[in-house]
């Protein structure tokens, strides 16, 4: 139950059948559980998707990792220990050229996921719920204590990088063929590579700088590339804007229709805890659009969609690192949210694989629910899609079911344990399905969330 006294009510679906898989577009191949989320709590749903759990609006689903055709394991990426890799920074720098000088990119070059950001594939092979879900009129549900006629019962979601081109040369080349057979002229220097002549600039202009700044100041305070500390991420945000670029991108945040119930709490983020739309408005017009799960442990990326018009701008990408940045800003307020959830992994479709750029990073284990470090996963993956990727073969779910009896359910508009329930209905015979869906959330979770049961 929530601080503030609510529950998290949902129907379970179970998920025997198959179904079109939205990565290899396999007609029956993909496999998964669900339940369809009336609402949810935000401690709920993060010990959900702890659990492989995620969400597709209302829905909320879990592969069967061991059945499906492309098994999907839950990635977080460590917020406050992320460097942009080359990649990353190549993006930043074109969104930053693009503000400042207008100037857009002609390729796109983040083709192979960014016209699926974060977790758009697995939008189409999500199976719906079977039928409508019932309405539940939440302001009327009883707790099994205060309710008269209970039993007595105790209830306890790849670009490759590619290397910078090399600059044009200061020099013309010469139009006039050389005469065959002379080699290379003897009187001319020896031709060297880009990168080595790049490296030499940005030499020679730090020297320039150092030397401007000691005749201008006393004691100068050492910059980033004195003392070899690397930039952050939020300096490549920022870095070469001026004060009046030609473009102006800015965000606009506000709560969205989701099962999660918005939440406030003293050691929590200022703006609270629940669903909301991150917003991208270029020169006022918006061209972007995030959704984004704000959790008690992390910021979890729901959804990404765009204008197409700004595809070369590798927004999926951009957005991604924003994000990142913004799980930084939130664990200065509330310690504990320190990760970037980015939906699920998928290493048997390549152009899913592209979420491992983000480190550190890790991948969940479908077993035992460990988090495993992806440097440690892939080369298991790499072997066979499904995977144990905890390494310790002793180890267990620790969350695992062990009192089915104490799992709630919400049956006619009260609260109660399974066991009261069962006792209430003699005959029935759901037993089987309620026991897995407990499986599936585990011990702390179904004794929290209620399964209605009609």
């Amino acid at each position: 139950m929530a601080a503030g006294g609510s529950y998290s009510i949902v129907e379970y679906f179970g998920g025997d059948d198959g179904y079109r898989c939205g990565y290899c577009k396999h007609e029956n191949g993909n496999f998964s559980h669900g339940m369809w989320s009336h609402t949810m709590t935000v401690q709920d749903y993060q010990d959900l998707i702890d659990r492989g759990w995620r969400r597709s609006g209302k829905y909320v689903y879990k592969p069967i990792m061991n059945k499906t055709c492309c098994p999907q394991y839950t990635i977080r990426c460590h917020a406050l220990n992320f460097h942009p890799s080359k990649t990353h920074k190549k993006t930043l720098k074109r969104v930053n050229k693009f503000l400042s000088k207008g100037e857009m990119p002609v390729e796109r070059c983040d083709e192979g996921h960014e016209g699926e950001p974060m977790d758009s594939v697995h939008e189409e092979g999500v199976r719906p719920p079977p039928e409508d879900p019932l309405k539940i009129d939440h302001s009327e549900v009883q707790d099994i204590a205060t309710s008269p006629d209970t039993d007595s019962t105790n209830s306890t979601a790849p670009t490759t990088p590619r290397e910078d081109a090399a600059p044009a040369s200061a020099e013309k080349t010469s139009s006039v063929t050389p005469k065959p057979g002379n080699g290379a002229d003897p009187n001319r220097p020896q031709c060297r590579k880009a990168k080595d002549i790049r490296k030499e600039r940005r030499l020679q202009k730090d020297q320039q700088k150092q030397q401007e700044t000691v005749s201008s100041t006393p004691n100068p305070a050492p910059s980033k590339s004195q003392s070899n500390q690397p930039k952050s991420l939020e300096e490549f945000i920022t870095e070469s804007l001026p004060n009046d670029p030609l473009h102006r991108l800015e965000f606009k945040r506000f709560l969205c229709d989701s099962p999660l119930e918005a939440e406030t709490a003293p050691d929590g983020p200022d703006v609270g805890y629940g669903s909301f739309h991150q917003q991208y408005w270029l020169d006022g017009r918006i061209v972007a659009v995030g959704v984004l799960d704000i959790l008690p442990s992390c910021v979890s990326s729901v959804y990404l969609y765009y204008h197409p018009d700004f595809s070369s701008l590798s927004l999926g990408t951009y957005s991604a690192l924003r994000e990142i940045a913004f799980t930084r800003q939130l664990q200065q307020q509330s310690p504990k949210l320190a990760y970037y959830y980015l939906g699920f992994y998928v290493h048997s479709c390549p152009k899913m694989r592209y979420k491992g750029q983000y480190r550190p990073s890790d991948l969940l284990c479908p077993e035992t629910y460990a988090w495993v470090p992806i440097e440690r996963s892939i080369p298991r993956l790499e072997i066979s899609a499904y995977s144990r990727l905890n390494e310790n073969a002793q180890a267990g779910d620790a969350l695992a079911l062990k009192d089915l009896g104490r799992a709630l359910v919400l049956h006619r508009r009260t609260v109660m344990p399974y066991a009261a329930y069962a006792r209430k209905r003699k005959g029935l015979n759901d037993e089987k399905e309620v026991e897995q869906y407990a499986s599936l959330v585990g011990q702390t979770c179904a004794e929290r969330i209620l399964l209605y049961r009609a």
